[in-house]
C-alpha cells in the first residue's frame, strides 16, 4: 500500500519538491544519493538518504496548523526513533532561498561548505 502511494506521489511532486529534487540530484556525483517520496515503514517522506540517515521534508502552510504540526512532531519522533535526522523546510524557503537550503543540507551531509550554485 505505502509503495503504491509513494509511486503516485513521485508522479505528482509539488513545485517546491520538484525544484529541490533537481538540486538534490546534483549531489549524486559527490556521493550523496536521495530517493523522493519514499516509504519508511508506515510513513512516506519527501526525500531520504538511507545511507546518510537523513530525511528532508518540504512543508506548505497547512503544516502551520496545530493538528498538522502535532502530526509532524509525531512523524519526526518516529523517524528519529528509526535513526533518521529530519530536516524541514518551508515552501517559501525552497522558492526564495534555495541556495541557503542546499547549504544546510550539504552541511549536514558533511559535504563542501559552499556549493557552486
Amino acid at each position: 500500500m505505502a509503495n503504491a502511494i509513494a509511486r503516485r506521489l513521485r508522479k505528482n511532486l509539488t513545485p517546491q519538491e520538484a525544484k529541490l529534487w533537481m538540486k538534490l540530484r546534483e549531489l549524486k556525483p559527490l556521493g550523496f544519493h536521495f530517493r523522493r517520496q519514499a516509504p519508511i515503514r508506515h510513513v512516506i517522506v519527501d526525500f531520504v538518504s538511507f545511507r546518510d540517515s537523513i530525511v528532508i521534508e518540504v512543508d506548505g502552510g497547512q503544516h502551520n496548523i496545530d493538528a498538522a504540526a502535532r502530526s509532524d512532531d509525531a512523524r519526526d519522533a518516529f523517524l528519529k526513533g528509526e535513526g533518521f535526522r529530519v530536516l524541514r523546510f518551508w515552501n517559501h524557503e525552497v522558492d526564495r532561498e534555495l541556495d541557503a537550503v542546499m547549504d544546510v543540507i550539504v552541511g549536514v551531509l558533511g559535504g563542501p561548505t559552499r556549493l557552486d550554485h
